[in-house]
């Protein structure tokens, strides 16, 4: 058995493991929540999302906003009553019991890091080249920059990364700081007469589907720019009285970072029309040229850059230690539990992971198939976690915890399951990119287990140590 509270083992005899060291209260909380959200999603997409609706670029974010809140009730729920460092994999396991079911979830998750890796990794390289006025080849020279900057996350990776509270307040301030340059941009320039506010009620022009699928099709890509909230829970174990602070905590993240969301939406939109800010890969870099043109483009180019390069690294780093972490609960090759020597990192499952990494950049490269694929993981993630609550209300623990209105995750299951579907008018592509990661996965596992009946060694019963951190968009 183990204490809610200190995370420690009260079983008679047993030998005594050290917790995790209580530290975050709810401000640190907060800050993690908002930093983990803000990134690569809102930098990149925004002129996808205007490319597809018109001026009511807002009106997506707002959408994957509300389904995003739904669903973390669903975590809210969970992470009060389980506050362990193990998240979606956790619920999983506990509702299922099914271990393959529970492997499946935990690589959807590793996957969806790599993807959401691979999205930042073309950030950047668009944002360097646009800021620094280096005019890269938009194909290859971007690609090969992706590569570059993807090989030298792998050596970070490699040499050892500590995550720290500290280190995330840094970048939450950086990433807060672009968007908020954006807001104010937009508000002088609408203040000064300039721009053009009416398009902020304008839809695109929809001659072959109707404004209604459009704006679904829209919520897709957009819901990348709300991933990252469920990472909170993977913090659990290392905050002050979880039950107590994690519900305030995570809805006022979300509702700042939604907030953030549809204002720099709005000033987007008022400066640059739909078309121009739908064309290339740095949106919000053309909003500061139209808004305010004696404003040093690099400095915005830097900070963007920042942002999207964090991202990268803590979503390779997350991948690559469920990989390692899959591969010591027997279920991937035992190849991928090596660590260096030297080092003391996972450098196969590195090494794995970040292959991974360079095919999508090669072979898929958009960053609106990326970011789209990434969304589609999570999704399917999301509707397994909303079932999941339903599941265990029949589960009881000694302790307090929040409930959510039942209804709540039913909408929540139905909703993320319609989204991940194909009806929403979503580029078949991401389908594609997703089937083959997940079947990569599923060889992998028959080979561990054909290898564990050949050798006589059997999984262990406890899946949920693999679950690890969420994607950070």
């Amino acid at each position: 058995m183990t204490d809610v509270t200190s995370g420690a083992s009260t079983v008679p005899g047993a030998k005594i493991e050290p917790s995790l060291h209580r530290v975050m209260g709810p401000w640190l909380l907060l800050l993690f929540i908002v930093g983990d959200i803000l990134g690569t999603g809102i930098y990149a997409l925004t002129g996808q999302v205007a490319k597809q609706v018109g001026g009511v670029v807002w009106l997506p974010f707002l959408i994957a906003f509300v389904v995003a809140v739904v669903t973390a009730f669903s975590y809210l729920e969970l992470v009060t009553k389980y506050p362990r460092a193990a998240g979606a994999a956790l619920y999983t396991h506990k509702a299922f019991g099914i271990h393959f079911v529970t492997f499946l979830v935990a690589f959807t998750v590793m996957c969806s890091g790599i993807t959401s890796a691979s999205t930042a990794s073309r950030a950047f390289a668009a944002n360097l080249s646009g800021a620094f006025q280096l005019n890269l080849e938009s194909g290859i020279g971007i690609s090969l920059v992706g590569l570059g900057f993807m090989a030298l996350v792998a050596i970070v990776n490699f040499r050892g990364v500590g995550e720290s509270v500290k280190a995330n307040v840094v970048l939450t301030i950086v990433e807060l700081t672009g968007l908020l340059i954006i807001i104010f941009i937009g508000l002088w320039a609408i203040s000064a007469g300039q721009g053009d506010v009416s398009r902020i009620t304008q839809f695109a022009s929809t001659p072959d589907s109707s404004i209604f699928w459009s704006v679904m099709a829209a919520t897709t890509l957009a819901f990348f720019a709300m991933v990252g909230f469920e990472d909170s829970v993977n913090m659990a174990e290392e905050c002050k009285n979880p039950s107590g602070i994690f519900p305030k905590v995570l809805l006022t993240g979300l509702f700042i970072t939604g907030a953030i969301y549809v204002l720099v939406s709005i000033s987007a939109i008022t400066l640059v029309s739909p078309a121009d800010l739908g064309e290339g890969e740095t949106p919000l870099l053309k909003v500061v040229q139209a808004g305010a043109p004696n404003f040093p483009l690099w400095i915005f180019g830097f900070i963007t850059m920042f942002a999207v390069a964090n991202s990268a690294l803590i979503n390779m780093l997350m991948a690559s230690r469920l990989v390692y972490g899959m591969s010591r609960e027997h279920v991937l090759p035992p190849i991928f539990g090596k660590v260096h020597p030297t080092r003391r990192t996972p450098y196969l499952a590195i090494g794995f992971t970040t292959l991974l990494a360079f095919g999508l950049i090669l072979f898929v490269g958009e960053v609106p198939a990326l970011g789209g694929t990434t969304a589609l993981l999570l999704l399917f993630v999301f509707t397994i976690v909303n079932i999941a609550v339903l599941i265990l209300r029949r589960e009881k623990v000694e302790h307090e915890h929040f409930r959510t209105p039942t209804f709540l995750p039913v909408i929540g299951a139905i909703s993320c399951a319609f989204f991940a579907g194909p009806w929403t008018g979503r580029d078949p592509v991401q389908y594609k990119i997703a089937g083959v990661l997940i079947a990569v996965g599923v060889v992998l596992w028959i080979v561990t287990v054909l290898v564990n009946r050949a050798t006589g060694v059997t999984e262990k019963s406890d899946l949920s140590a693999l679950g690890g951190d969420g994607p950070v968009n």
